[in-house]
């Protein structure tokens, strides 16, 4: 039997992935200036994603949530223009290739976690497709251990910026080996 963890010391510093061993969770902040970048970030990260990942956006309306997915839906090379699913929760989008599908979600207005995001049967579309889902924070991380957190972060109120900042976190032995770095180049 394990004896019990011992309490933090409030003196010492917190433990950091290296001082345990763990490894860290891969991350990467970029400043996007533009719709265009923020398109564009959307094809770059296409080509690191597979069928089977799940890609959750955070972030302010209008933030830049559903033109990132559009740049991923160019880049995965799928059918259909990628709009914002807000009144049909859910939209697919077939690959035109040989790639996974998109399944781009918008949790807005469902209410419940994952019980409501069940009757989508994300969890039976997850292994074969790739699954974005906006405003899924506290609704789908039951989903699976391993996605990628997207935070955008705008200034709010009555301002003209399109400046954005955005945290990419691999989260999960997927992400574990990513190199997000190649995202800001």
């Amino acid at each position: 039997m394990e004896a019990p963890a011992a309490p933090h010391n409030p003196a010492e510093p917190e433990p950091t992935p290296q001082s345990t061993g763990a490894q860290p969770e891969p991350s990467v902040e970029l400043t996007i200036t533009s719709p265009d970048q923020m398109r564009e970030l959307g094809r770059k990260l296409a080509k690191l994603l597979r069928a089977g990942d799940l890609v959750m956006l955070t972030g302010e309306l209008g933030a830049g949530k559903t033109t990132l997915t559009r740049g991923l839906g160019e880049g995965l090379g799928v059918r259909g223009a990628v709009t914002s699913p807000t009144f049909v929760i859910a939209r697919v989008h077939p690959s035109l290739g040989d790639g996974p599908p998109l399944v781009h979600v918008d949790a807005y207005r469902l209410s419940g976690g994952l019980d409501e995001m069940e009757d989508l049967d994300l969890d039976v579309s997850l292994p074969e497709s790739v699954i974005v889902v906006e405003w899924g924070e506290g609704k789908v991380e039951e989903l699976t251990d391993e996605r990628l957190q997207v935070v955008i972060h705008r200034a709010v109120g009555d301002t003209t910026d399109e400046v954005r900042q955005v945290t990419l976190t691999g989260l999960g032995e997927r992400w574990s080996g990513a190199d997000l770095s190649v995202l800001s180049a």
